[in-house]
């Protein structure tokens, strides 16, 4: 690959990391306005509410451990994608658990997925980063906050 080839390559990456950034965010940001929602679906009280939204940090802590594991055996284009698709569907049972036992694995699952992207996701940043040989990462998330008021504007 010659050195304009592989620029462009690593252009397509920064976009690529840009957009899961956004995608990310915007899985948060849309599940935030969802929470009065969640609260009189389920006929829950404040402190269940509040043990259900622990379940989310819950999942998100147990991704975050074991995802740099999960990296290096399969790379983190390929973690990304999985939990891309977990944290898309957790969102989705997350939004229509019909009792407090299904949303709390759902939200345990959400979190995790949403975890396990977090680490996936900057991972892949630092390596556009030495392709590119110059700093992205404040952008990129610069590009979760995008993502995350996108989400709660239209998830509310």
């Amino acid at each position: 690959m010659n050195a304009s080839n592989a620029m462009q390559t690593a252009i397509r990456g920064r976009w690529a990391v840009a957009a899961i950034f956004l995608a990310n965010g915007f899985l948060t940001g849309s599940w935030a306005p969802q929470i009065p929602v969640f609260l009189t679906r389920l006929d829950i009280s404040k402190f269940t509410l509040g043990l259900l939204i622990l379940l989310f940090g819950a999942g998100a802590v147990a991704a975050m451990t074991w995802c740099g594991h999960l990296i290096s055996r399969h790379g983190s284009r390929t973690v990304l994608r999985w939990f891309g698709l977990c944290g898309s569907l957790g969102l989705l049972v997350v939004a229509l658990a019909p009792n407090v036992p299904l949303a709390a694995i759902a939200m345990f699952i959400f979190g995790g997925s949403i975890g396990g992207m977090d680490v996936a996701m900057n991972a892949n940043a630092v390596v556009v980063e030495r392709r590119l040989s110059r700093a992205i990462m404040s952008s990129s998330h610069g590009f979760w906050s995008l993502g995350g008021f996108a989400g709660g504007g239209l998830g509310g």
